[in-house]
């Protein structure tokens, strides 16, 4: 549903009044004098996103940030300022509906403290259903020097800052965003096309190569998969490589990066932090490599609505 919902919407907006950069990116750009104004906003839902019987209200409020925060990493925008919005679930207690609030405020005010940027105000309401919790992040960067998910080539290398899945153990509330990353990279090395692994790499993956009008073929033995992925893999049967696949919430970056970049990127994050998973291609569609055979990869991954 998320897909096609998205490019329905984006079609639909078109109507309107543009901005520089709209639907589509990981975050939104609005044109400004010398600076361009980046702008995202995301929404979790207890039940979706984290189950408030089982987390300490204070790691959602860092989760809340942090997945915001990913995606200005991913347009290789500065954040400045968060707006938060909380839809807290009436209690016949008040007391407790404050505590659970001031709880999540206290997450979000120390994850804002920690990547130094303002939380600039929002809104709080009450209602008759689950936690639901909304925030815009902006962010800035230098005119027209934000990357984007469209422009992937034809044999640029796939390379991801990080292992993946098995985030369901824990690294889904607790990740770091890759902002630290970026400010190293960005100016220095030519990022063809950049964005964050919120859904899960092949679905991600496929998106941006949806994007970039091209392929994409993954050496399967060369994806990078976490430790709790190798631990999932021993209970349910998958391999740790599907985890690595499909599971989401990594929030580590997907980029595209020409071959003779590759040796200058990892000289300046470090080889464990650009890792090379695969290749772009003319061919379009996901593709897989194992071996010396190729095989079409059906994407996996969340979908919303499905």
């Amino acid at each position: 549903m998320e897909q096609s919902f998205v490019a329905w919407a984006k079609m639909r907006a078109r109507r309107l009044p543009q901005v520089k950069l709209g639907i589509g990116d990981d975050a939104a750009v609005l044109a400004a004098s010398g600076l361009d104004t980046v702008v995202t906003a995301d929404s979790l839902m207890d039940g979706v996103h984290f189950h408030l019987d089982q987390v300490d209200p204070k790691r959602i409020g860092h989760k809340l940030v942090g997945v915001n925060l990913s995606d200005l990493a991913a347009m290789a925008a500065r954040p400045t300022s968060l707006f938060l919005s909380m839809c807290l679930p009436n209690s016949e207690e008040a007391e407790q509906t404050d505590l659970l609030a001031a709880e999540i405020y206290e997450g979000v005010c120390e994850a804002a403290e920690k990547y130094g940027v303002a939380l600039a105000g929002g809104d709080t309401n009450c209602w008759n259903g689950p936690l639901v919790l909304h925030m815009t992040a902006i962010g800035e960067a230098a005119d027209g020097q934000v990357w984007t998910r469209s422009g992937a080539k034809q044999d640029d290398l796939i390379v991801v800052t990080g292992p993946l899945g098995g985030s369901i153990l824990g690294k889904h509330l607790d990740f770091t965003p890759r902002l630290d990353w970026v400010e190293k990279v960005h100016g220095k090395i030519d990022i063809h096309a950049a964005m964050d692994i919120s859904d899960g790499l092949s679905v991600d993956l496929l998106r941006m190569c949806d994007a970039s009008h091209c392929g994409a073929v993954l050496e399967l033995d060369k994806i990078p998969f976490s430790p709790e992925a190798e631990e999932l893999s021993r209970t349910d049967g998958k391999l740790p490589v599907e985890h690595a696949l499909g599971d989401g919430e990594d929030f580590e970056l997907l980029l595209a990066v020409a071959p003779e970049d590759l040796a200058p990127l990892q000289a300046l994050v470090g080889a464990e932090q650009a890792l090379v998973c695969g290749t772009f291609t003319s061919r379009t569609g996901l593709w897989s490599r194992q071996g010396a055979k190729i095989h079409q990869l059906t994407s996996s991954g969340y979908v919303h609505g499905r």
